[in-house]
């Protein structure tokens, strides 16, 4: 299963906001630079994020983004699931003749399930906690 860049993305922007100093404010052009993306495609992830609470967003002139709660309270099977299409393949019967006898559909949700209940294992504080080589990373990404 891949993600979606969008999910990707966003998951990576919230692992660098994660790693400022708590309340610190970054702006999306500084999330652009240190990742290599749209600036376009990255205003859309963060207002997604910010519309689901993970991100909060500061207005005007000395405004910037941060995280909008708490790192080891973002599980990443939540943020996962509410920002990545997660149907694996199509199963409508206008799609697929088959879907009435199909097996695969069931191995298929399995599957998925498997890897989201891996994911809600885990916190964004897990992602930057006692991790030193990943701030050296971010900050050479932008030098």
């Amino acid at each position: 299963m891949q993600l979606t860049s969008f999910t990707d993305y966003g998951l990576r922007a919230l692992i660098y906001l994660a790693t400022l100093p708590q309340g610190e404010l970054a702006s999306i052009s500084k999330v652009t630079e240190v990742y290599g993306v749209s600036r376009n495609h990255m205003v859309k992830i963060i207002n997604k994020l910010g519309q689901l609470g993970y991100v909060e967003t500061v207005r005007g002139k000395n405004g910037g983004i941060r995280l909008g709660m708490p790192a080891n309270k973002i599980v990443l099977g939540d943020v996962v699931r509410a920002i990545e299409p997660l149907q694996i393949v199509n199963c409508s019967e206008d799609f697929c003749h088959i879907t009435p006898a199909c097996r695969l559909k069931g191995i298929l949700f399995n599957a998925r399930q498997a890897f989201l209940d891996e994911l809600d294992n885990h916190t964004l504080s897990e992602m930057i906690d006692d991790n030193p080589p990943l701030r050296v990373l971010l900050d050479q990404s932008v030098q």
